[in-house]
């Protein structure tokens, strides 16, 4: 893939009119460029609980603290103060053109899925680092100032819930989450002790609107769009809003001879059950995804006599999403009853849909524009980010990035050091196009404008 309008030797040059400079190319901090930020990207993979090159890296284990480490170590060397907050997010701070204004919020997540590729998350966080150490190395002073996040927890890997670093950072954490489990039996609440945290603090990680005035978060898109239309970068409208649940069909274990008419096989009805949510959902344009099943007995003679399955359910309106779970709870009802089944389901996990802000997809547009894309394309983002969380407390716009084939979540996942040069670039542009169109508002009526959540 070459990049629309990126250097393709990576080497970051400006971005163009929206950067200072204008019109003439200009040198960038060496540890800023595209070949240094994927080098980053390999260097913070070989953290991994996983053998074999295979990346799997979790809320408050050993990976987590070692990765904050770095993170923490770059953003110094970007100019920044730092902190890890009491959530175990990773946070920097360069100051503005005079101390103590609001910020405008840069990051992404450095937590992963199992078997994960490198840049989901990790390339948004390592992009904002770089975009501060450019502004501060040119000498410019923003009329705000900038803060970087790394977020602890995005993906849900540990313990069954997105967004706990990003939730905890808006200060919507929920103290049920103390009682979640890992698959070791470990609590949330004793992980964060064993983390060095104080469970009784978390509150402190939570941020206020008056703090700043945007977020802006680049990411891979995970989707094959913009490799599609030949683009390297896009505008993200709006994220869709996720619920999930737990639905468990309830049978009657049986030897494997009992007669079909006698059974009461919950294997059967779930994949009813699954085939018919996949017909609902791709009839009603929605994406829903069945990712974990558990069979029991789970005996290769044994009628199955319970099953539990997964179901994560997105769309790009709450309510045409919450519509079509009353379709699949009436389709579950009409299924169990005629196969003599029982259904019950829990819900997991819900976030809202999150728009993005008119004024935030401008700056990400003209970023764009900036690289040599004149007319950007908009896309609306199917996979949940951190963006959702931190849109209970500011604006939030968002940049992506093609992956080659749309792959995500999996050792595939690539990026293409022309594209990531072209983000660099844009993202750089995007900021200071927030910058230019500052409109000096008071603190308050600047960082509480709200994302149309």
């Amino acid at each position: 893939m070459t990049g629309v309008g990126a250097p393709g030797d990576g080497a970051g040059r400006s971005p163009g009119a929206a950067g200072p400079g204008a019109g003439a190319a200009r040198e960038v901090p060496a540890d800023t460029t595209a070949s240094v930020v994927l080098e980053r990207c390999d260097l913070l993979a070989t953290h991994s609980s996983l053998p074999g090159g295979l990346i799997q890296r979790v809320n408050l284990s050993p990976g987590h603290a070692a990765v904050n480490a770095l993170a923490a170590t770059w953003m110094q060397d970007a100019g920044m103060t730092t902190w890890q907050d009491a959530a175990g997010n990773q946070c920097g701070r360069l100051e503005g053109a005079e101390p103590g204004l609001p910020a405008l919020l840069l990051g992404s997540h450095l937590d992963t899925v199992p078997r994960a590729g490198k840049y989901d998350g990790i390339l948004g966080v390592l992009t904002a680092i770089a975009v501060v150490q450019r502004i501060r190395s040119s000498g410019r002073r923003l009329p705000f100032a900038l803060e970087v996040v790394a977020f602890a927890d995005e993906e849900g890997t540990r313990f069954g819930r997105a967004l706990i670093g990003s939730r905890a950072y808006a200060g919507t954490f929920d103290p049920a989450w103390w009682e979640l489990l890992d698959e070791h039996g470990v609590s949330l609440h004793q992980a964060f002790l064993d983390f060095g945290l104080d469970p009784a603090r978390v509150q402190d990680a939570a941020r206020r609107p008056e703090d700043f005035v945007g977020y802006l978060e680049a990411h891979i898109e995970q989707g094959p769009y913009l490799e599609d239309e030949g683009k390297a970068l896009g505008i993200v409208s709006s994220i869709a809003g996720a619920r999930r649940f737990l639905i468990t069909i309830t049978g009657r274990a049986g030897h494997s001879g009992t007669p079909y008419e006698r059974r009461r096989d919950a294997l059967a009805g779930a994949a009813d059950a699954i085939l018919a949510i996949e017909r609902i959902a791709r009839s009603a344009q929605l994406i829903a995804t069945v990712g974990h099943l558990q069979v029991s007995p789970g005996a290769v003679n044994v009628i199955p006599g319970e099953v539990e399955f997964s179901l994560d359910l997105r769309g790009e309106y709450d309510s045409e999403r919450d519509r079509i779970w009353t379709v699949i709870q009436d389709m579950l009802t009409d299924i169990c009853r005629q196969r003599r089944l029982s259904w019950e389901s829990i819900e997991t996990h819900s976030a809202p849909a999150a728009e993005c802000s008119a004024r935030l997809r401008a700056a990400v547009g003209e970023g764009i524009r900036s690289t040599g894309d004149r007319r950007p394309m908009s896309l609306f983002s199917k996979a949940g980010h951190d963006a959702m969380a931190i849109a209970a407390i500011t604006e939030i716009g968002m940049l992506f990035v093609r992956c080659e084939g749309g792959v995500s979540h999996n050792p595939a996942e690539h990026v293409t050091e022309a594209d990531v040069a072209a983000t660099i670039d844009a993202f750089e542009a995007a900021v200071l196009a927030v910058a230019a169109s500052f409109s000096g508002e008071s603190s308050g009526s600047s960082g509480s404008s709200g994302s149309g959540v």
